[in-house]
């Protein structure tokens, strides 16, 4: 991991992209900003990412899909799964991929950094950081 990990954000919403990179970066972390999940997997700097933060619904794949496709690929990474539209039914299917961060939308900024200190600390599987 690089002294400044970095850490992906995926979503369509731009001021979501925008509000978690001010955090990031205020943070300590480097992040690099997608519109979408096919934006990240096109671009060549997908390999040096430490984490991944995906919004669970999005036009075209979702961040569930997203990790899965990097799971398939063996290049699967930390995620964190955001959503505005919690249901006990995709809490699930996130951990059941092996999805270890979760957070509903809107959280706080600490529930975030905490979260993804928790994954960059201990990237191998264990207990869920919940919000």
């Amino acid at each position: 991991m690089a002294d400044r990990p970095i850490v992906a954000i995926v979503d369509d919403d731009k001021s979501i992209r925008n509000a978690i990179s001010d955090l990031l970066k205020a943070a300590g972390f480097h992040p690099v900003a997608f519109e979408d999940a096919e934006s990240f997997l096109g671009s060549p700097d997908r390999a040096l990412v430490d984490c991944l933060v995906a919004d669970m619904r999005m036009p075209g794949m979702s961040g569930l899909q997203l990790y899965e496709a990097l799971a398939a690929a063996g290049h699967a990474i930390p995620t964190v799964i955001m959503t505005a539209h919690p249901k006990e039914t995709t809490q699930l299917r996130v951990r059941a991929a092996g999805i270890r961060g979760y957070l509903i939308k809107p959280f706080v900024p600490d529930e975030l950094l905490d979260c993804l200190g928790g994954l960059l600390d201990n990237p191998a599987p264990g207990p869920i950081p919940r919000s």
